[in-house]
């Protein structure tokens, strides 16, 4: 009989987060996940949640060990909590700066050293996916720190994935632009997704399923000798500014 395997979402309770958790819930992982803020709608049935600020070293821990007790192990860990308001990099305080690097490139390194030994001595290893985002490998003007912390995340990625190995492979998703329920107040509604999606080459922008599905390959024995990689998710990239500074200029 093949044993389940238990996957830590960080962030699972709304966007990106939450469609990982149905989506692991759905593919027969034991599911657990945590955030600062309890869930808006229901959590799928058997999925263990738990309260935690993953920028405070204890409270990872505790997650940590609410995720052993309950299941018993953690074979994979997805660092997907994360994010960054716009705010222009001369008007940001030092204090919010410090938070948005926090969040986004401290909080994933609390939680994958917290999960490391776990991994460590557990038969089949472990496997970690961090969540970065095309705003690591390009310019990210109005969200500086966020871009700088994903460039950060890429970075931690590799480097864990040779300090780990062979028993734990680590790799990192760069996400290009998700549409969840909270993208109509980011891009100004309907309409303003919708001329966002004329600018990507796939012609949309990436749904949470489209992350679970790459997710899903990744801890999936035809991904076994993948570690180490910053997988591109972004429906073809961006346009060169440019292309679309010639046509106007035509």
């Amino acid at each position: 009989m093949t044993t389940k395997r238990t996957v830590w979402i960080t962030g699972g309770t709304k966007g990106i987060g939450l469609g990982l958790v149905h989506a692991f819930a759905k593919a027969g992982y034991h599911v657990f996940t945590c955030a600062r803020r309890t869930a808006d709608s229901p959590l799928p049935d058997g999925v263990e949640f738990t309260l935690a600020d993953l920028r405070k070293p204890d409270q990872v821990t505790a997650a940590t060990q609410v995720c052993v007790e309950r299941f018993g192990a953690i074979d994979l860990l997805i660092n997907n909590a994360g994010g960054s308001p716009m705010v222009a990099a001369a008007e940001a305080s030092p204090r919010f700066s410090e938070a948005i690097i926090s969040l986004n490139l401290l909080a994933p390194l609390h939680c994958a050293t917290a999960v490391q030994p776990i991994m460590q001595a557990q038969d089949s290893g472990g496997n970690i996916i961090n969540v970065a985002s095309v705003s690591g490998l390009r310019p990210s003007p109005g969200t500086a720190a966020y871009g700088a912390a994903k460039a950060g995340l890429i970075n931690l990625s590799q480097s864990l994935a040779i300090e780990w190995a062979p028993k734990i492979r680590v790799n990192a998703v760069a996400l290009g632009m998700v549409e969840t329920e909270q993208s109509h107040e980011h891009y100004g509604g309907a309409q303003g997704i919708k001329q966002v999606a004329k600018s990507i080459p796939a012609g949309r922008m990436a749904s949470p399923a489209d992350l679970a599905s790459l997710c899903l390959y990744l801890d999936s024995p035809a991904a076994s000798y993948l570690s180490g990689a910053c997988i591109p998710l972004h429906g073809g990239g961006e346009s060169p500014a440019f292309l679309m500074a010639a046509k106007k200029g035509g």
